[in-house]
């Protein structure tokens, strides 16, 4: 319920040696050298050949693309490194498990003097492949099971089905995903799927299942997602005790909306960053194309991160949302915002925050959080330039409010309103960074602002995640 389910391509493979003239491509000298074997860093020298040895199943022309740019290299050191460039992009696609890079004196009665041959040694994965892994999500730890087809019709093309199992949602879903050839950022997908979500805050579960379909491209600096989602929502009680208000909203309903999501993110990194911003702008609209759901969602979140004195590191968030009914029917539960928790708002239990009914939290459809931190090392620096560069002292100041709003006031009104009963937090403790997939917390929380109904965590606090206020 009012979440957005992030549906990524998994990390690619990146290990293989490292590319440079391998020891065995260095001929001895003879006694009457060529002058073609005497290639220099910094002589002119032509790539006359690029050879691709391993392929099976993988269509040469998908590969044309990736490859196209060591052709336009003018010395030997722009050779390396446009090679290393191409394998980069390679082992992006998804499809090999390991790729070498030798480079060579051209041969052959074509061969030009300063000509260079340069081969990539693939090995492809398996046509079917399996895992098991367990993923971290928002206070949320997920058992996962999936089998893949890489590369299923030979032009880096992907279908996953997978499985999860976690301690409050479940899930199955199969999907298609396929590139353009050349231009990897753009690319189609198709997801089937069914989840079931257990929402105790709200004493609700949820069973989602739907179809979508979503395309992606690369616009200047910024990433471009057009979605269409189908999903038919059942809505039912989690507890004997649930407010009226919940029994009120369970039962069946359809959604079909059409989405575009904007992401500018110049971050060093997405768990722990040490500079550089980021700039996410999503907007829904629901109803246009059918279903008994009408509404306009809109909702953005900006983060910058200024790296400081001693290792140290300022960063500053800002999330907002709204929205807006259409036509005569109230907003959904499961499509309000929900804030508070040790991901968001410190220092306040798992989205127990804002209107409620009988202990029952029943979301906003407006809101706005706001974060400033600072990371540092750990005091004497234990572990320096091993395990203790994944840890960090926090130091943060938290604030927000969420609401509903009268449509029928102005701006003004609603302003005002989103700044009433202002919720705020700070304190301190210790992140530890789990490679770049998520990140753990443990904080002392001093809640402030606390209103009525309210769930508060005032003391120690642990959250674990991948978004983070």
């Amino acid at each position: 319920m009012g979440t957005v389910h992030a549906r990524s391509l998994d990390p690619m493979p990146m290990q293989g040696p490292e590319l440079g003239v391998q020891a065995d491509d260095i001929e001895a000298p003879g006694v009457q050298q060529e002058p073609k074997q005497e290639v220099l860093e910094n002589k002119d020298v032509v790539v006359q050949q690029v050879h691709i040895d391993g392929l099976g199943r993988t269509k040469e022309d998908l590969l044309t693309y990736e490859i196209a740019e060591v052709f336009r290299a003018k010395n030997l050191i722009d050779v390396m490194r446009r090679s290393h460039e191409a394998r980069q992009r390679l082992l992006r696609l998804g499809i090999f498990r390991k790729v070498e890079v030798i480079i060579d004196t051209a041969r052959g009665e074509h061969a030009l003097p300063n000509g260079l041959d340069v081969t990539f040694e693939v090995t492809e994965l398996r046509r079917l492949t399996g895992s098991y892994n367990t993923m971290v999500g928002n206070n949320e730890g997920s058992m996962v099971l999936g089998l893949k087809l890489p590369n299923a019709l030979g032009r880096a093309e992907k279908m996953t089905f997978q499985f999860s199992y976690g301690t409050k949602e479940t899930s199955y879903g199969l999907s298609f995903f396929k590139p353009q050839p050349g231009h990897f950022e753009r690319n189609f997908s198709i997801n089937a799927y069914k989840v079931t979500g257990q929402f105790p805050w709200s004493s609700l579960r949820e069973t989602d299942r739907g179809i979508s379909t979503e395309i992606s491209f690369p616009v200047w600096k910024t990433n471009q997602t057009l979605k269409w989602e189908g999903v038919w929502r059942e809505l039912g009680c989690l507890a004997n005790t649930a407010s009226f208000a919940v029994r009120e909203e369970s039962g069946h309903s359809l959604k079909s909306s059409l989405s575009h999501a904007m992401v500018i993110d110049t971050r060093n990194s997405s768990i722990l960053p040490k500079k550089g911003g980021l700039l996410k702008i999503h907007q829904e609209l629901a109803g246009f194309t059918g279903g008994d759901a009408c509404f306009l969602k809109e909702d953005f979140e900006i983060q910058l991160n200024k790296k400081l004195f001693w290792d140290s590191v300022l960063s500053a968030s800002l999330w907002g949302g709204l929205l807006l009914p259409l036509g005569d029917e109230k907003t959904s539960i499961a499509d309000r915002f929900y804030l508070g928790g040790p991901t968001s708002i410190r220092g306040f239990s798992m989205y127990s925050m804002g209107p409620q009914s009988d202990g029952d939290y029943l979301g906003g459809e407006a809101y706005w959080a706001g974060g400033l931190h600072l990371y540092t090392p750990l005091p004497f620096r234990p572990g320096r330039g091993g395990f203790g560069e994944l840890f960090r002292t926090h130091f943060f100041l938290n604030a927000g409010n969420l609401c509903n709003l009268n449509y029928g006031e102005g701006p003004q009104a609603h302003l005002k309103k989103l700044a009433e009963c202002l919720r705020w937090s700070y304190g301190l403790g210790i992140v530890l960074r789990l490679g770049n997939i998520a990140r753990l917390e443990l904080n002392y929380c001093i809640p402030m602002g606390v209103q009525s109904g309210d769930r508060i965590c005032d003391g120690v606090q642990f959250g674990a995640g991948i978004r983070f206020l």
